[in-house]
């Protein structure tokens, strides 16, 4: 059974499975998402390059990309080939490039399209298949507009919504920006779940820590965590016992990295760059003593040629010095 109460949400070139197998250090039962991947790039890539994934990321959603129902479909049976949990569909990316190509944000001018789009994945598939969205695009941003949009997508099978408390702005500002100028509306997502009440609801947008994600589950079903699990990943310590009831306590920092060792050095034995997984780990000591030595150590040493796990147990060390 999935469970959304508490997700990372998918992040372009910070989600991939080095960063999730190390959150799955921290959190048991967080969920996580992939980046977005294309469904052209499922059909026609590198399969495990594009949306592999390790058996200890579970649970875990492959989020695809794209505005064709067959191409889609297919993507999703090939997900589902792979052994993720979730199908999920990205219609909140704002950049002007995925627009472009007709998917990602600007598919809420089109709920009937995105409609069929679930539908035929739902066909193709027997897990659950999602929506990640925004509050509206440009001037269709009244709650009128997403009450309607949710409706239709509804109507196609989509029974969990996992939506972004800002608009989008399809030009004129760049996809970081539409991260913080459009203003947060939460009042338009607790009232989503209030007026669909069948339907799961997550919330995302500007939760900065589990206090705050606490509060927001006083009227919603679950909510998603972004960059702020990212740059202080081990915020995520405590979600298995506060919101879980799972009474087992979280590994330490030193635990963590100890029991991501072993991990590392079988990447590297398959020709990994160790800074291609310690880019992820930057902020475990996050608001720790001597945090910053652990940050600089690793992004001075982890680029270096034959950079092997001795170069995190001397940053480990750093701290203790």
């Amino acid at each position: 059974m999935v469970n959304h109460r508490i997700c990372v949400a998918p992040m372009m070139d910070r989600t991939d499975r080095h960063e999730r197998y190390f959150l799955r250090l921290i959190s048991r039962r967080v969920f996580l998402y992939t980046e977005m991947v294309t469904s052209d790039a499922v059909l026609h890539g590198d399969r495990e390059r594009g949306c592999g994934f390790n058996p200890e990321e579970h649970p875990i959603a492959l989020q695809l990309g794209g505005s064709d129902p067959v191409a889609l479909a297919e993507a999703s049976a090939r997900g589902a080939e792979l052994g993720y949990d979730e199908i999920n569909l990205n219609v909140g990316c704002p950049s002007e490039r995925v627009s472009a190509a007709r998917f990602g944000a600007c598919l809420m001018a089109h709920p009937s399209l995105l409609a069929d789009c679930v539908r035929a994945i739902s066909a193709s598939v027997s897990m659950p298949v999602t929506v990640k969205t925004r509050i509206g695009i440009d001037n269709q941003d009244s709650y009128e507009s997403l009450c309607r949009f949710v409706s239709t997508v509804a109507e196609g099978g989509c029974q969990t919504f996992i939506i972004h408390a800002r608009k989008a702005f399809l030009s004129g500002i760049s996809p970081k920006q539409n991260r913080t100028i459009p203003p947060l509306k939460y009042e338009f997502v607790y009232r989503i779940k209030n007026d669909f009440p069948e339907l799961e609801v997550v919330l995302n947008g500007g939760v900065l820590c589990l206090d705050s994600a606490a509060r927001h589950l006083d009227y919603v079903d679950g909510v998603m965590i972004g960059r702020a699990a990212y740059k202080n990943p081990y915020l995520l310590a405590e979600v298995d016992r506060k919101f879980f009831y799972d009474p087992s306590f979280p590994r330490s920092r030193n635990q963590v990295v100890g029991a991501l060792n072993p991990y590392i050095a079988d990447l590297l034995q398959k020709g990994v760059h160790l800074s291609c997984i310690t880019r992820h780990i930057m902020g475990l000591f996050y608001g720790q003593p001597k945090g910053r030595l652990w940050r600089r150590y690793l992004s001075e040493n982890a680029c270096r040629p034959g950079a092997d796990v001795t170069v995190i147990d001397a940053a480990l060390a750093e701290l203790t010095t």
